[in-house]
């Protein structure tokens, strides 16, 4: 600390700083020199190498993370599709949109597994019924019906379309819903929040 008092008092505050400026630069000076020497007597060719052999393993991660991502993208809409073509086949569009937004309102929350096919999968035990119940109807099915090649398509296209665009279907947080044919317990401590074709949406 005495040494730096000393030298600013001696030099001035501007000529202390400018000192030190040269010192850093001469620094810097040599460890250029250094490192250019360095590299004119090395073996270019094995620094080639490895720079090569580092390009090749990261462009393979990344083409491998590409498929993994591209693997779970095709399950997460197969799930929503089939959900949406069990579910809501007869539906108008919107009430099919409005299928794919409560499954993805559930992955959402914390009340529901993380993934879209956990969610659509998923079966709790029902008290009443002394057995697990899928929170889909339709995957208790033992035989499920035929996919029809028309209606298949449009459920992938509609599920694929809010999948890549949640925000585009406003639903109020909707977690629930159920078909107006039926009276459900669980829907009288719900809050209603539509009705979209047969089906009447809940938060």
């Amino acid at each position: 600390m005495k040494a730096w008092i000393y030298k600013i008092s001696h030099l001035g505050l501007w000529g202390w700083f400018g000192h030190r400026w040269w010192s850093v630069r001469y620094a810097l000076s040599s460890l250029r020199m250094r490192l250019s020497t360095f590299w004119t007597l090395t073996d270019r060719n094995l620094w080639y190498f490895f720079g090569a052999l580092g390009i090749a393993f990261t462009t393979l991660g990344l083409m491998m993370y590409g498929t993994v991502e591209s693997e779970a993208v095709d399950r997460d809409l197969t799930c929503l599709a089939r959900n949406v073509y069990f579910e809501a086949r007869g539906e108008p569009e919107i009430g099919q949109k409005a299928v794919v937004k409560v499954t993805l309102n559930r992955v959402a929350s914390s009340r529901f597994p993380n993934t879209i096919c956990d969610v659509v999968y998923e079966k709790r035990w029902d008290k009443r019924r002394r057995r697990y119940v899928g929170a889909f109807a339709w995957t208790e099915l033992d035989h499920l019906p035929k996919l029809k090649s028309k209606k298949w398509k449009q459920a992938w296209r509609v599920a694929e379309e809010v999948y890549e665009n949640p925000q585009s279907v406003e639903l109020k947080g909707a977690l629930f819903y159920h078909a107006t044919r039926i009276k459900p317990r669980w829907a009288k401590e719900k809050e209603r929040i539509k009705k979209i074709g047969n089906h009447i949406f809940y938060k």
